[in-house]
């Protein structure tokens, strides 16, 4: 009877060191998940923030004033057209002016 009274104290023993085991690495985990989703909250809200800038930054009236400004282009008119004509294509066809 000694033996077996040992055995399942010894099997008890066991069963509560891996219960003790299990319950610790279950709470590393949802520690690791709850990172992880506060992570991904952050990330979500950086990329709109993103998104915004992004569409803020394409606006037609800033990109025409970064092309007037950096690049020093301006606006196309008849008067500054230059059209360039291929010279294997034959003579250009002459357009009546008013």
């Amino acid at each position: 009877m000694t033996r077996l009274s040992v055995a399942l104290l010894l099997a008890v023993i066991a069963s509560a060191l891996y219960l003790v085991h299990t319950q610790y690495a279950s709470r590393q985990l949802y520690t690791e998940l709850d990172r992880a989703i506060a992570e991904a909250r952050r990330l979500e809200t950086e990329r709109q923030r993103l998104e915004v800038e992004k569409r803020a930054q394409a606006t037609p009236l800033r990109v025409e004033q970064l092309a007037r400004a950096r690049l020093h282009m301006r606006t196309a008119t008849p008067a500054i057209t230059h059209y360039v004509v291929d010279p294997l294509a034959g003579p250009a066809p002459v357009e009546a002016r008013p």
